[in-house]
């Protein structure tokens, strides 16, 4: 059996419990039998339920006003916004009703936040405090909490940087837990990791890539123990596992890394193909139907041959190179941000380029859609809204006031927006 380790008491009531683990076995809690349905308003991961950052939902505002009132009066389409402890620059997450959203506080990041508030109202239902087992060095721009959490939409696996991976249930009752470090001890770089978790049926995808032992690795939703595990190449890489359709329909879990991209079975975590050229280490791919599009020499468009360990390149275009944000599929177009701050649309079925769009500032964030608008937020904190057509059409600029580096969601006709302080809901009275 893995070795892991099970924090022994959960967090209870806001203010939560933390508690240091050692050297235990796994002892994992039953889970009930199943999954619970998705709702289609949830936004269970980083880049949404499907990875593409897109939803058919056009209820969401393309204006609003944070204020300058400490009551809000002056605010225009806030619904609410709370104050984080700590930094976080993971996406927030929406499942059920619940907005899910991961912290880290302490001289050294030491203490790991996971913080439920109910989507209605912004109050807080829940928060749950652990102690980080693994290193929490990471750089001053970033935070131990740098992976964003995901949802099966019954449980909750927070991850963060430590390599501490943590299954809640909805109601934050403590499953289990996996401190990876002490798996795999060397499993760390100098900057920090911020690879988001993925979850395809019953595994949780985690992708560990630094200087040390790097990997990825299939988890067990259910239990927390490791079904499999792949070496990677030992380099810094930030991209986040994807999903796409195979040859026959089913999930594939794509992993990139600087020297390659591989596509595996979720559940087997078995090889099914190669894609043998250099990648980008921070953007990530984008899977849409059986065609992923790769950050590699620009972007590249490739679909997997039935048979076949290498999969059949479409088109390459060097001239839609992403800067930190992942690419997003959207009908017939890619969106692309490059380093300058520059939003390019190109066409998914040869990469020729159809419109480009000057944006302001530089961007960490990946962009999201809402029905026909694009949304991009900045490092400055001002929210760009675009409608998208045969060009992008800026319509309006919105500040939130504080920093924005993480993906926003979007769920039930509002956007939710986790600043360097605040977490904000977007939507119409």
């Amino acid at each position: 059996m893995t070795l892991t380790h099970l924090l022994t008491k959960s967090a209870t009531n806001g203010r939560g419990f933390m508690m240091k683990a050692h050297h235990l076995l796994l002892t994992a809690l039953t889970f009930a039998c199943g999954f619970a349905p998705l709702h289609a308003a949830d936004w269970l991961q980083f880049r949404g339920n499907d990875q593409r950052a897109v939803v058919t939902d056009s209820g969401v505002p393309t204006e609003w006003n944070v204020g300058e009132q400490a009551d809000g009066s002056d605010s225009k389409n806030i619904a609410w916004k709370h104050k984080l402890p700590g930094r976080g620059v993971s996406s927030p997450i929406v499942v059920r009703g619940k907005v899910i959203a991961t912290s880290a506080s302490g001289a050294v990041q030491e203490r790991l936040h996971v913080h439920c508030f109910d989507a209605a109202s912004g109050k807080l239902a829940w928060e749950r405090q652990f102690w980080a087992t693994g290193r929490t060095f990471c750089h001053p721009s970033s935070s131990v909490a740098a992976c964003s959490p995901a949802s099966d939409g019954q449980h909750i696996f927070a991850f963060f940087s430590s390599n501490d991976l943590i299954c809640l249930d909805l109601d934050g009752n403590l499953k289990w837990y996996r401190g990876l470090t002490y798996d795999y001890p060397t499993a760390a770089n100098d900057v920090g990791m911020s690879s988001s978790p993925l979850v395809i049926g019953q595994t949780v995808i985690v992708q560990v890539e630094n200087k040390g032992e790097s990997f990825a690795a299939g988890i067990d939703a259910y239990t927390g123990e490791t079904k499999w595990k792949h070496a990677r190449k030992a380099d810094m890489c930030w991209t986040s596992p994807t999903v796409m359709s195979g040859v026959d329909g089913k999930a594939v879990v794509l992993l990139q890394s600087t020297d390659r991209l591989t596509a595996h079975d979720p559940v087997t975590g078995k090889q099914l193909w190669t894609f043998d050229k250099t990648c980008s280490g921070i953007p990530s791919s984008v899977g849409s139907s059986d065609i992923a599009f790769i950050p590699s020499d620009g972007i590249t468009a490739v679909r997997a041959s039935s048979g076949s360990t290498s999969p059949e390149v479409l088109w390459s275009n060097n001239k839609l190179s992403p800067g930190t944000p992942s690419p997003i599929v959207v009908d017939d177009q890619i969106l692309v941000i490059n380093g300058a701050g520059a939003l390019t649309a190109a066409n998914t079925k040869d990469g020729e380029v159809a419109w480009r769009a000057r944006l302001k500032g530089s961007f960490w964030a990946t962009p999201v859609v809402a029905g026909n608008h694009l949304y991009v937020v900045n490092r400055d904190g001002i929210g760009q809204v675009l409608k998208l057509g045969k060009e992008g059409e800026i319509v309006s600029e919105n500040k939130f006031g504080e920093p924005v580096v993480a993906t926003p969601a979007i769920a039930d006709g509002a956007l939710y927006v986790r600043g360097d302080q605040h977490l904000f809901k977007v939507a119409k009275p």
